[in-house]
């Protein structure tokens, strides 16, 4: 599997990375998206039903469900620190799996352990 400087280093050759203050709301559950997200610095809080349900840290993924065919947010995710982030639209994506295939991997692997998580609480 990638480690998390491999996805830093992965999402670094995006332009424009966002910085996000503490408490400060990425996306909320149920809002359409079309980005996923990578965290090149700071954690971010994931809420379900307004619940804090994990906390995710540098060179981890999140968002991923939009680019594979969920059509709105399963959660929130707010910045539990100061953060910088950058995105993938579908196409960036495309192009990081092409780039680094394992990249596919790791996106799947954390996408898969996440919806697990998320569905043993509901």
């Amino acid at each position: 599997m990638l480690s998390p400087v491999v996805t830093v280093s992965i999402f670094q050759k995006q332009p424009d990375p966002q910085a996000f203050s503490a408490g400060q709301v990425i996306f909320e559950e149920g809002q359409p998206g079309d980005n996923m997200y990578g965290i090149l610095e700071g954690q971010i809080d994931i809420l379900v039903s307004g619940k804090v349900v994990e906390t995710i840290q540098t060179g981890e993924v999140f968002g991923v469900g939009v680019l594979v065919g969920v059509k709105n947010r399963t959660y929130t995710a707010i910045a539990k620190v100061d953060s910088k982030l950058v995105f993938l639209d579908d196409k960036g994506f495309l192009f990081a799996v092409q780039e680094t295939p394992m990249f596919a991997i790791e996106v799947m692997r954390s996408y898969s352990e996440r919806l697990s998580r998320l569905q043993r609480l509901l």
